[in-house]
């Protein structure tokens, strides 16, 4: 008796996941869609634009003079919130040397941090999508299995082909988000490991131009 209970109460509540599980799966997979659309709006509407050359840029704004640092930045082939970044470290010369490291290490964990949450939500969709294609997968067996007991073909093929076309759904989604993510994390590596070699070279600017003011003021 009790044991009939249960098995009445899990299938109830399988039952009643059935249309969550499928509405998660559709927007796993708008998601993924999503997420195609931003990689590519990042490839041509950002990178496009991505010119520069790392050691020559590290050249120009070593030899500059203190005073046109921003300038040189403004004028760099870099992404315009690399550009913000370096333009905040470069608008506080008299900045003691910790303050200023400080400031870049501040700077660069938000950057980070912005970086971390656009993959956590590929990475996210990638882990739950195939969970929720099994769920999908599974749950209308049950029924199925019931179907086939009673001589029910017609029931049985519907269950297995929602069951297949779910698990479809949640592979095609997991699929997308491991891809573009994958892109977009060798993008964001790159991109934040350039950063920190140019904010290390404008502290170092700036740290500079605080021992030489006398140099400085002669270039004004």
């Amino acid at each position: 008796m009790f044991s009939t209970i249960l098995e009445q109460m899990m299938r109830a509540i399988a039952g009643a996941a059935r249309i969550p599980v499928i509405i998660a799966l559709f927007c796993f997979l708008a998601f993924s869609l999503f997420s195609i659309g931003m990689t590519a709006m990042e490839a041509w509407g950002e990178r496009r634009y991505l010119d520069y050359h790392l050691p020559g840029l590290l050249e120009e704004l070593q030899d500059c003079k203190p005073n046109r640092i921003r300038a040189r930045i403004k004028g760099s082939g870099l992404l315009t919130r690399h550009k913000d970044i370096l333009l905040e470290l470069a608008s506080h010369p008299s900045f003691g040397q910790d303050m200023l490291e400080s400031l870049a290490d501040n700077l660069m964990e938000k950057e980070q941090a912005h970086y971390d949450h656009i993959l956590s939500m590929t990475a996210l969709t990638a882990r739950l999508a195939p969970m929720a294609g099994l769920l999908g997968t599974l749950i209308p067996l049950g029924p199925g299995i019931t179907a086939l007991g009673s001589g029910d073909v017609q029931t049985l093929s519907r269950s297995l082909l929602i069951a297949f076309d779910t698990t479809v759904l949640g592979l095609i989604a997991s699929g997308i988000c491991l891809v573009t993510g994958s892109i977009r994390r060798r993008w964001y590596a790159q991109y934040m490991s350039d950063l920190q070699t140019l904010a290390d070279c404008v502290v170092d600017k700036c740290r500079s131009r605080q021992e030489s003011p006398k140099d400085t003021e002669d270039s004004e």
